[in-house]
């Protein structure tokens, strides 16, 4: 790529961003699109144009964002969320430091060394006005390297000295949330599992009680025992199916009144396969006596997975926040594998299908899953090529052979053979991080915000792995194969060697994402349409309407590894190529305004895990820094510089570095300190509440009394709760 193709494709993502804001501001004003643009405020009973929102300057929401406080987006969009702004701006004012120091020195240094020649050419093809800006066109064992080497501490110790702010300002934040007067329902309970069997004539629920009543008599509240829901969950979905296919045929109903004879038109329905065969019936009618049959069935199923589905894990509650951390830290049983307790996770948080899983199980679950994930990541290519291979026309003719007269029209044909395999492609990547949160929750983990996380870690190896060192060394392994054969330890080298050949790639690849990719995010197109179609087509009840518009929250999962791809782009490039760093500051400063006005307007958390997400930030954060620290050491051998062995400490410093941030905050994050725990509530908290909280919602009884309870949900202590 030459250097006019390169401003080319730059100068056209930015007129994309520009034309998908203008119509952020122009589709964002209209009445009939605020519960796409704004349903975080609609939700909290705010004005969705609070704040001049409703304006035709397009840069409104740019001021929104900046004005607004950490405070404020903690209100709206939760802790988490806050979190992860502080991690945009920790990484936008790490980049922000470098380029104060690299730009203004490095550059200068590298376009005026005088060469015939390039080596080492930063970039595929003739892009040589980039080349002379980057460290691959300073000569070999040069005086001018020493200015590399130092700004390779540089871009190191701004990183040590901002992270270690930014922990300590997360826990801070962590610390605040916890020590809230609300009362909050899991800061009131433990979680255990791997219960042993109980005594002969004795029942989990009894052994339980009397287990936990022994060891905590003043703070023990009452337990709720783990039952194998399948049964009831299945009866339970299939009457709330029923009740929302009886509201939309009501809706019906009395929109016919409105539009044709005052006495309407009652809807039909045939109750064979999808509505389209069997005996004709009056929909309402037969939803109300479907319904009827199934109450009295599930009131049924509740009382038999109560009594007799018991599994051996359990929801411990207590009267006091700080009994119920104290437990939640404390060894319970002489043998690791028995009464496992932990901290319970926010009722909607719950994966109560893995609470059963065993210790020893979770460990061998959580090894074989690590294995499935690293060959995937090292074999992801054969998937795709089987599934490309699968999607040629002659094998779809094969296996699907009801499809030969389709295929075989010209104009069809012509398509497919262009676009099929790319479209599985993309198909199979898009499909990666379900596959992920899958074998996530396949350990074992007791709850989403966990699974999430997990997730987060697994598709940021993937992505690190085969789109950044793949791109970039990918192609040198290829060529150099019989040099590795001969020369095992010049993997190093070889890395130093393929870095700088991918600057145009990465530097057009990040300029794509901040632009088209925030450009799509800030303007919500696709949710828009979608949400229109919806609503013109499909709902018909109020029900149908809000499930049309729902946000969704920020998909930590994906969001996440994507930023840290830029994050490790943008490190290794910093000092072999420091032109891409504006680069990198565009996209996280741009992020932190896009995103801003996402978390106060639009995105809703699915749950709260008050920044445990932090910890894995950082720690991927310096991953990459040792990254570029180890590339720099091949690229500096590469130039055959003497005092390339002074940059063998910062390998050594980071990996100390992460060592000490892992000790001192670490444990704050994994468990809840009991100094955290003990400030007082604004008022007494309804212990019954926060026990009924964590009922499934197929379990809930809508009766008044506790009978029908009595086997699985325990009621051993009535006294008065106190903080």
């Amino acid at each position: 790529m030459d250097f006019s193709s390169f401003l080319t494709s730059l100068g056209t993502s930015f007129v994309i961003f520009v034309i998908l804001m203008l119509l952020f501001t122009w589709l964002s004003r209209k009445p009939g699109n605020t519960v796409v643009y704004y349903p975080n405020r609609i939700l909290k009973g705010l004005d969705p144009w609070e704040g001049g929102s409703r304006t035709r300057n397009p840069f409104a929401w740019v001021r929104e964002a900046v004005s607004s406080s950490e405070e404020d987006v903690i209100n709206m969009s939760g802790v988490d969320t806050a979190v992860y702004f502080v991690f945009l701006s920790t990484v936008l004012s790490i980049l922000v430091l470098y380029g104060i120091i690299l730009l203004p020195v490095l550059l200068p240094l590298a376009a005026t060394e005088k060469r015939v020649y390039v080596t080492n050419s930063t970039s595929e093809g003739t892009f040589n006005e980039l080349d002379k800006l980057s460290m691959g066109h300073v000569k070999e064992k040069s005086p001018r390297l020493w200015a590399f080497l130092i700004a390779t501490y540089w871009v190191s110790f701004v990183t040590y000295f901002l992270l270690w702010k930014a922990y300590k300002h997360v826990s801070g934040l962590r610390a605040k949330a916890l020590m809230s007067p609300e009362a909050k329902a899991e800061q009131f309970a433990v979680l255990v599992r791997d219960i042993p069997p109980p005594p002969e004539g004795q029942t989990i629920k009894e052994q339980v009680d009397s287990y936990f009543k022994s060891i905590y008599p003043e703070t023990f509240y009452r337990s709720m025992v783990v039952t194998n829901n399948k049964e009831v969950n299945k009866i339970y979905e299939e009457l709330e199916g029923y009740k929302k296919k009886l509201a939309r045929a009501e809706a019906i109903y009395t929109k016919s009144k409105e539009l044709g004879k005052p006495e309407g038109s009652r809807p039909s329905m045939r109750t064979g396969f999808l509505g389209l065969i069997g005996k004709e019936v009056d929909s309402i009618e037969y939803f109300n006596e479907k319904i009827k049959e199934l109450v009295p069935k599930l009131e049924a199923a509740q009382k038999v997975t109560l009594r007799e589905k018991q599994l051996r894990s359990a929801l411990i509650f207590f009267n006091s926040r700080v009994a119920a951390a104290s437990a939640s830290q404390s060894l319970h049983a002489q043998m690791v594998d028995k009464w496992t307790v932990t901290e319970a996770p926010e009722p909607r948080q719950l994966l109560w299908s893995n609470l059963k899983v065993k210790f020893f199980e979770r460990v061998i679950r959580q090894y074989v899953i690590y294995i499935i994930v690293a060959l995937t990541i090292l074999f992801y290519m054969i998937p795709i090529g089987l599934i490309s291979a699968l999607t040629t026309l002659d094998n779809l003719k094969k296996f699907l052979p009801f499809l030969k007269p389709i295929i075989n029209i010209d104009a069809i044909k012509i398509v497919l053979e262009a676009y099929l395999p790319q479209i599985a492609l993309i198909v199979f990547l898009a499909l990666l991080p379900k596959l992920l949160l899958f074998l996530s929750k396949a350990e074992g983990i007791p709850s989403v915000s966990h699974a999430v996380r997990a997730t987060s870690g697994k598709y940021f190896y993937f992505t690190v792995l085969n789109v950044f060192l793949g791109v970039t060394i990918g192609g040198t392994l290829f060529r150099t194969f019989k040099k590795i054969q001969k020369d095992p330890n010049s993997l190093v080298d070889l890395l130093g060697n393929g870095l700088p050949g991918n600057a145009t790639f990465f530097l057009t690849f990040v300029a794509l994402k901040f632009f088209v990719g925030y450009g799509l995010e800030l303007s919500r197109l696709v949710p828009l349409i979608i949400y229109h179609l919806k609503r013109k087509y499909l709902c018909k009840t109020e029900a149908e309407l809000k499930e049309a518009w729902a946000p969704g929250d920020f998909g930590y999962a994906t969001r996440v590894p994507g930023d840290m791809l830029i994050i490790t782009i943008v490190l290794c490039y910093s000092v072999i190529a420091p032109l891409i760093i504006p680069f990198g500051v565009v996209y996280f400063g741009l992020g932190w305004l896009v995103l801003r006005n996402q978390a106060l307007k639009v995105f809703v958390p699915s749950f709260e895990s008050y920044g445990k997400m932090w910890p894995h930030m950082h720690t991927r954060i310096l991953a990459s820094l040792l990254l570029f620290q180890i590339t720099m050491l091949g690229f500096f051998g590469l130039k055959k510089f003497y005092y390339t062995p002074f940059l063998i400490p910062l390998p050594i410093i980071s990996l100390i570095f992460v060592y000490v941030c892992w000790k001192k905050f670490y444990r704050s994050f994994h468990n809840t300190p009991l100094e955290v725990a003990c400030h007082e509530l604004k008022e007494v908290p309804n212990m019954e509440q926060i026990f009924r909280s964590f009922i499934p919602p197929s379990l809930n009884s809508e009766k008044a009394d506790d009978e029908q309870f009595e086997d699985a949900l325990s009621q051993v202590s009535r006294m008065g709760s106190f903080a």
